[in-house]
């Protein structure tokens, strides 16, 4: 189950929410209540089968429950060392990343092994974290029982916020009065209506009457279109995620980081980035980025400090595109950020010096415009839609196809009034078109457009000559098949 994918997850929160607000308002609604519902959660999202094996199945939660003891044996070790850097702190990295590493790798190595669960990469940047904060002695070693709460906040289980486990903490076993949990409870709101309206009204609309129609053409202008519609449609859709994960930690007392801030208003793609998904590049920033310039420098790796920083930006983002997936769109996405920031780095040093750049209405709109253009075509990259072939947007169905006739119907969901055509092949051999324009209501009370898309004709002289047939009903001009095609016909 995907949270907050659709209304049968809203209406299990109901069964979280209302004894809530019922404990909240009586001034019960702490930590210990928190982790209950947390837990019942989590059982029923990981209560489905994970096929790790086509013939070896396991319930996703113990893959969960295996994971969380594995970072907890994890952290426990590391901080039973007390050493602060060293081969012992990348060895600790390397362990809390090996389940993750498992998940994104084993199914490239061996086709139809599944492993791992939703979420998996956010909470183990949240383990991560607890590490990082272990070996800067910033936070004592936390107990079994807080290591897996902050892990496993089933608000923002699945794709974030990535909360800190130092902030996390505090609201964690903060007592609330009934005052703080009305405040709470009035920030939960405003938030789950913002959720709705950016996730179900917004980017619903633009998938059906934008993003769809421009993915299913070819052209170039399509793709082009298909580039605005799908970066509009990736932020309604997770804002509005992040809106509710935010909305449903208010509930619990934790205040979950705000995950976006009006983004496609950045002057310059390092302000895009503290804009966009702030959680996730925050954390790159400090855990990454800012980790690799302190060694550069203390280390003296390099002799300019514009070389670190160059070579930081690549490490973060190309770290964020391959643990997104090992796959092509995703690495050259973190990559042609990474270019992006680095000219953006050597471009603000050089007008430092030079003040070319002036800062009135006519230039911030510029700027505005301009990264507005960058960050939508480094979108288009991580859609993997650049090169790819145009996605269907007929359905149809093959009924009944033997030596006597030949029913079904096709249908365009784009044009759902107009008629479509089906090509009848024998094998590699045209035989003929069919026009599916003929009424059947059971096609009305379905929703197929008026009706009138289902074709029905006698079986043609060349399939009932004596022997086998492979035909084809294909939408007319395409390869797409009809649903139940190719059939084979055997006539006497």
């Amino acid at each position: 189950m995907i949270p907050y994918a659709d209304f049968t997850y809203f209406g299990l929160l109901l069964y979280a929410v209302v004894p809530t607000l019922i404990v909240g308002i009586f001034g019960r609604a702490g930590w210990r209540w928190a982790f209950f519902v947390t837990a019942a959660m989590l059982i029923i999202q990981y209560y489905g089968l994970l096929h790790i094996r086509p013939s070896f199945s396991v319930r996703e939660i113990w893959i969960t429950v295996g994971f969380a003891v594995w970072q907890w044996a994890t952290v426990r070790a590391f901080a039973s060392t007390g050493a602060r850097g060293g081969w012992l702190f990348y060895a600790s990295i390397g362990a809390s990343l090996l389940p993750l590493t498992a998940t994104k790798f084993l199914p490239i190595m061996s086709p139809g092994t599944q492993f791992g669960f939703l979420g998996i990469s956010y909470i183990t940047f949240r383990a991560l974290d607890v590490i990082f904060c272990l070996r800067d002695k910033v936070i004592a070693l936390p107990g079994a029982f807080d290591l897996f709460v902050f892990m496993f906040f089933f608000p923002t289980i699945s794709s974030g916020p990535i909360d800190r486990y130092r902030r996390f903490a505090t609201d964690w076993r903060k007592k609330r009065t009934r005052s703080e949990f009305l405040a709470d409870v009035d920030g939960a709101v405003h938030r789950i209506f913002r959720g709705f309206f950016y996730k179900f009204i917004l980017a619903a609309l633009i998938k059906q009457y934008w993003l769809d129609r421009a993915a299913s053409s070819g052209h170039f202008a399509a793709l082009i279109s298909y580039m605005y519609a799908y970066s509009l449609y990736l932020f309604f859709d997770f804002a509005g995620y992040s809106a509710f994960a935010i909305a449903l930690s208010f509930l619990f007392g934790v205040h979950t980081p705000e995950n976006f801030n009006r983004p496609f208003l950045a002057r310059n793609i390092r302000d895009f980035w503290n804009r966009w998904h702030i959680t996730l590049s925050f954390w790159f920033r400090d855990h990454v980025y800012m980790r690799f310039l302190l060694a550069a420098t203390r280390g003296q790796f390099f002799v300019s400090k514009h070389t670190a920083s160059v070579r930081g930006s690549f490490l973060a983002f190309g770290l964020m595109g391959l643990l997104h997936r090992p796959e092509p769109h995703y690495i050259i996405y973190g990559l042609y950020q990474a270019v992006l920031l680095s000219a953006f780095h050597i471009f603000s040093n050089w007008d430092k010096v030079q003040h070319r750049w002036r800062d009135t209405l006519a230039w911030r709109a510029a700027a505005v415009f301009i990264t507005f253009h960058v960050v939508c075509f480094g979108l288009l990259i991580f859609s993997g839609r650049i090169g790819a072939a145009p996605l269907p947007h007929h359905v149809g169905e093959v009924e009944r196809a033997d030596c006597y006739e030949i029913y079904g119907w096709a249908w365009d969901k784009y044009q759902p009034n107009a008629k479509v055509n089906v090509d009848l092949l024998d094998g590699d051999q045209y035989v003929m078109t069919i026009p599916a324009n003929q009424f059947r209501q059971d096609l009305a009370d379905a929703g197929y457009g008026s009706g009138e898309h289902a074709f029905r004709i006698r079986t043609p002289p060349p399939l009932e000559k004596r022997g086998s047939h492979q035909i084809h009903l294909r939408i007319a001009g395409t390869k797409q098949e009809l649903t139940n095609s190719p059939r084979a016909i055997v006539c006497p």
